[in-house]
C-alpha cells in the first residue's frame, strides 16, 4: 500500500512538473498564432471591447470587473478569481469548469502545450505599451477573412468607400434594396441583412449607415446603424 501511495505522489509530482515546464517552454510566435482563434472575440487594445472584454491589462485584473464590458454573465460577475497564470491555464482549458455557468461559447484547449503558447503571448501583448498590442489592429479578429465571415473586428466606419456608403434603403416583402454612394444597388433576401448597432468611436455617422460584406459569396452582409433610433426612420417600405 505504501509502494502505491509513494509511486501516485511521484506521478503528480511528474503531471505537475510537466506542465510547468510546458508553460516555462511556451513559444510566443506560436502562441500568437493560437491567438487568432481568440481574436475573433477579443481585442488586445484597451478598453475596445468585442463579443468579449478587451483583454489589454489582463494579468491582476479580477474576472469580471472591466468597467468599459458590459455584458459580462452573473456567473464571472461573482467569481472570486483573479487572472494570473494558474487561473488563466485553467479557463483556456475549460471555462466552465473554472467558473460553472459562465457564458463563454468556448469548449477550451485541451493541449498544454498550445495553452502554454498561447498564455506566453498573452503575458506579453497585454503589457501596457507594448507592439504586440499594437498588431491587434492589423490582425483584426483574423484579418479580412474573419470579417467577411462575420467575425472579428470591422474597419473604423466613421471613413468609408462609396461602395459601403449607404444613402438609401428598402424593404419590400422578403426583400431589403440596399443604394450606395457608387451609385450600386444591392438587394439582400431579409435572413441574409444582419442590421446591427455600434455607437462606439469605430462606429458610423449618425444617419450614415454602413454596408460591411459578411458572406464569402456576396449574398451577405451587415447594416450598421450609429443608433437603433435610426433603424425604422431610415428604412422605407416601398415595392
Amino acid at each position: 500500500m505504501k509502494g502505491l501511495y509513494v509511486l501516485a505522489v511521484a506521478m503528480l509530482v511528474t503531471i505537475s512538473f510537466g506542465v510547468f515546464v510546458a508553460f516555462s517552454e511556451g513559444n510566443s510566435a506560436r502562441g500568437q498564432r493560437v491567438f487568432g482563434t481568440c481574436a475573433t472575440c477579443h481585442s488586445l487594445q484597451p478598453d475596445q471591447n468585442m463579443t468579449g472584454p478587451s483583454l489589454a491589462d489582463l494579468w491582476g485584473r479580477r474576472a469580471g470587473s472591466l468597467p468599459s464590458f458590459r455584458r459580462y454573465s452573473p456567473a464571472l460577475e461573482s467569481a472570486n478569481v483573479v487572472w494570473n497564470d494558474k487561473t488563466l491555464d485553467e479557463w483556456v482549458e475549460d471555462p466552465q469548469h473554472l467558473v460553472p455557468g459562465n457564458q463563454m461559447t468556448f469548449a477550451g484547449i485541451k493541449d498544454a502545450r498550445q495553452r502554454a503558447d498561447l498564455l506566453v503571448f498573452l503575458k506579453q501583448a497585454t503589457q501596457p505599451g507594448t507592439s504586440l498590442a499594437q498588431q491587434d489592429g492589423q490582425m483584426g479578429g483574423m484579418g479580412g477573412m474573419a470579417g467577411m465571415m462575420g467575425g472579428g473586428r470591422v474597419p473604423n466606419l466613421k471613413s468609408l468607400d462609396a461602395s459601403e456608403r449607404v444613402q438609401e434603403i428598402s424593404y419590400c416583402k422578403d426583400t431589403y434594396t440596399i443604394t450606395t454612394a457608387d451609385g450600386q444597388t444591392r438587394k439582400f433576401w431579409e435572413r441574409n441583412l444582419r442590421l446591427k448597432t455600434d455607437a462606439s468611436g469605430d462606429g458610423p455617422e449618425k444617419n450614415a449607415p454602413a454596408l460591411v460584406r459578411a458572406g464569402m459569396m456576396g449574398d451577405r452582409a451587415d447594416l450598421i446603424f450609429a443608433d437603433p433610433s435610426e433603424i425604422s426612420g431610415l428604412i422605407a417600405s416601398k415595392c
